[in-house]
């Protein structure tokens, strides 16, 4: 008796409908959102590359070398995370012209009769200081220290890449916010046409003297399924997308970011229940509010 009156109570309603709209949703929200995780790792490995170049004087003693590197390891604007390089490496002169030789295919030492470069020490700058004015700082400042020949950075390259960060983080800015317009009226107006058969069930609830939250509850607790059903399938999928990604393409494991992909998935899973709940309450009020005619 008890079970037939839920399942009156709740009536019908297109279950799988639902579910695979607040899926779809979710899942191309997803999508969306690893755009914008490869994007951002994207420009972190990026600038972790753009090193600032510190030349040392000939002649110096390894002591003296030494002491350079510690000032330059206590230098507080350093990158703390670089993914696979050391924010202070050390390039002798003589590995910086076999470098140049492997990639060039010309020996400069044998016609010139010295090797004419000089040690240096490669500095990763964290991206937070790279302001051509904060970087420009930074390098007046390393020239001040004693047994410093040259500092030099390719400032170009480096206010290219700012000013591409901010160009493609209006537009990404810009397209979230139409993006989450767009999925939160997919799943309300799904969400609305579902209930719109149920209207007569909440009136007649309504007129055995039910209270308003007796029976917005059951809808509700549906909705929270539903919409928590939506987000763990839509994360199920992305995880799958990512998988695939990965084994087609190598190189897409280095823009990884477990946290990233863990935090997203979370968010559709609560981006689900709550615009299903939302959605699901606004709906059973209007109907509240309804006169018979109305409804018809």
């Amino acid at each position: 008796m008890q079970r037939g009156y839920v399942t009156k109570k709740l009536g019908s309603y297109p279950l799988i409908g639902v579910i695979l709209s607040i899926t779809l949703a979710l899942f191309v929200t997803g999508l969306f959102g690893l755009l914008i995780i490869y994007s951002s790792q994207l420009e972190k490995l990026v600038r972790e590359n753009v090193r600032i170049q510190v030349y040392l004087k000939n002649g110096l003693t390894e002591s003296q070398r030494t002491q350079i590197q510690r000032k330059l390891e206590a230098l507080p604007y350093l990158t703390k995370n670089a993914t696979n390089t050391q924010p202070v490496t050390f390039m002798s002169k003589d590995e910086a012209a076999r470098k140049f030789i492997a990639e060039t295919g010309e020996d400069f030492t044998k016609f010139l009769g010295e090797n004419p470069l000089h040690d240096a020490y490669l500095i990763t700058i964290d991206p937070a200081y790279h302001s051509p004015e904060d970087l420009n700082k930074i390098k007046k400042e390393i020239e001040g220290m004693n047994g410093i020949f040259q500092v030099y950075y390719v400032e170009e390259l480096i206010t290219a890449i700012n000013n591409n960060v901010a160009r493609i983080s209006l537009i990404l800015l810009g397209l979230i916010l139409i993006f989450l317009l767009v999925v939160i009226l997919l799943i309300n107006n799904t969400i609305r046409l579902a209930l719109f058969s149920q209207r007569f069930l909440i009136r007649s609830m309504q007129l055995v003297g039910a209270k308003n939250w007796f029976i917005q509850k059951p809808f509700l607790l549906r909705a929270m399924i539903y919409g928590s059903v939506g987000g763990l399938l839509a994360s199920v999928a992305l995880a799958g997308v990512i998988e695939t990604a990965n084994r087609k393409i190598e190189d897409l494991k280095v823009l990884q970011s477990l946290p990233h992909f863990a935090m997203l998935m979370g968010g559709l899973l609560l981006l689900g229940i709550i615009i299903s709940v939302v959605s699901t309450q606004a709906s059973i009020r209007r109907y509240l509010r309804m006169s018979l005619d109305e409804l018809y």
